[in-house]
């Protein structure tokens, strides 16, 4: 062979070609995520007297806190997104994909 195509086993060994980044906007993901913990804290609501029987309070806040750091989140990726617009240095880019 003189060198000139590369054989199957040498670009095998090469590995496969790296993935490409994935972007997935806020909206999909983060927005339903805190719309089910708020969801669950409500219907969770009803079922206190159970929960107390059960010493099973713990999911009833659990799931405030759920709801409550996705709506800080969302306060976040709003505050990089903004400063990233305004082409702040420290703003994180992405943000505005």
């Amino acid at each position: 062979m003189n060198g000139s195509s590369p054989t199957p086993q040498a670009s095998a060994q090469d590995g496969p070609p790296p993935l490409p980044p994935i972007r997935s906007g806020v909206a999909h993901i983060v927005v339903p995520g805190t719309v089910v913990w708020f969801t669950a804290f409500v219907v969770l609501l009803f079922f206190t007297d159970f929960l107390r029987e059960h010493d099973a309070m713990i999911w009833l806040w659990t799931c405030l806190a759920g709801g409550l750091l996705g709506v800080a989140g969302l306060g976040i990726f709003g505050w990089q997104r903004s400063a990233a617009r305004k082409g702040r240095r420290g703003a994180q880019t992405s943000a505005l994909d």
